[in-house]
């Protein structure tokens, strides 16, 4: 591409805020425009037929399906608390008033 040249770099350092020492100049300007490069064979691939992806490989969720539940253990889970009051914990204040 060619299209990189070291006041180039020297601004796309300024901007990230990178402190680049002078001699490192010649070496990112190669490699930035082998990115440029690469990106630009990229764009010139055909995807029209290539549906839009989030990730590589499809993730599926194996949870079952989220139903109530009657359950024998809820009081006695209850009564492990430290402080109760009906069916509501009582926690320490976080908040000041």
């Amino acid at each position: 591409m060619g299209t990189i040249n070291r006041d180039d770099v020297r601004h796309v350092a300024r901007l990230a805020r990178l402190a680049l020492p002078e001699e490192r100049i010649a070496t990112i300007t190669g490699q930035l425009e082998s990115i440029l490069d690469y990106v630009s064979h990229l764009q010139s691939i055909d995807t029209t037929d290539v549906p839009p992806t989030t990730r590589a490989v499809e993730v599926v969720n194996v949870m079952r399906a989220d139903q109530p539940q009657a359950t024998a253990v809820r009081d006695e889970l209850l009564n492990q608390a430290p402080q109760r009051e009906g069916d509501l914990l009582v926690v320490p204040r976080i908040l000041a008033e």
